[in-house]
């Protein structure tokens, strides 16, 4: 396989979402158990299990590439393209029965997210996102369609998606969340990263987040450009390894500049 072959890259990140899938839906409503990781987030098997079908694909086919994986650390980030995996986005929703999880699949080259997937198993949708190039929506084994954002310049017509408050610890994030929210036309919690393939489809506008790693956010880079949507930090700056956490996403590229300009303190 060769390192800038895009076409054969994309077929591995598809692979490393059925990878996933295989396991994750065989643990979906069944028993099992919940631990607490070092900062109090549940992880169970099927988080665990998951990212590690995934790892032993990527050290079988692309053994020079690096790794970051939620559940299983960092491997050769350095390298010039890495891959970054969340097993499970939403694991309460996923230890709680609610199906709007997600395994978060990117590629990220030079510091760019080039492939990203977010695929859901559980509701048999996935987007696909490769820059440069329209982004596709499956639908339960159906052939890929393209699909876009759809237009909303304002925030009075806007419909906002957040996963949970708490996740803005600080209480100028929080503040600064609140301004956006007020203005906008309503407010939904606890969609996890289905929310920006909501986006990226056209059925609502924008994404406010904070406290964001790098295996949250990274798909949704190519998912939300090749729809015609932004995503950046909440300083306007593209997102990459090293971004702060704090997301913005936005379909509309006007409501994007509005909703910067909200956040600013």
């Amino acid at each position: 396989m060769t390192d800038t072959d895009d076409d054969t890259l994309l077929d591995l990140a598809r692979d490393l979402a059925a990878a996933a899938r295989a396991v994750t839906l065989r643990h979906f409503r069944q028993p099992f158990t919940v631990d607490a990781k070092g900062d109090a987030s549940p992880v169970t098997i099927a988080d665990r299990d998951a990212e590690t079908a995934m790892r032993r694909l990527l050290a079988a086919r692309v053994p020079a590439h690096g790794i970051l994986g939620e559940e299983h650390g960092a491997e050769r980030t350095g390298a010039d393209q890495v891959w970054v995996l969340d097993p499970i986005d939403g694991t309460r929703a996923f230890i709680t029965g609610v199906p709007v999880w997600g395994t978060l699949i990117a590629l990220v080259r030079a510091g760019k997210p080039v492939i990203g997937i977010i695929d859901h198993p559980a509701l048999g949708e996935c987007w696909i996102g490769v820059a440069g190039r329209p982004t596709l929506h499956r639908r339960d084994g159906a052939a890929p369609v393209p699909v876009r954002t759809r237009a909303c310049p304002t925030l009075a017509a806007a419909s906002l998606f957040a996963t949970a408050p708490e996740m803005f610890a600080a209480p100028a994030d929080f503040a600064a969340f609140r301004r956006v929210a007020d203005r906008a036309r309503y407010t939904r919690y606890g969609t996890d990263c289905l929310a920006y393939g909501l986006i990226a489809a056209g059925h609502a506008d924008l994404a406010v987040e904070g406290g964001m790693k790098p295996y949250d956010y990274c798909s949704h880079v190519p998912v939300l450009e090749g729809a015609g949507g932004v995503i950046s930090d909440w300083q306007g700056q593209p997102l990459g390894l090293g971004s702060d956490g704090r997301v913005l996403a936005a379909g509309d590229t006007a409501l994007h500049r509005v909703a910067l300009g909200v956040l600013a303190p």
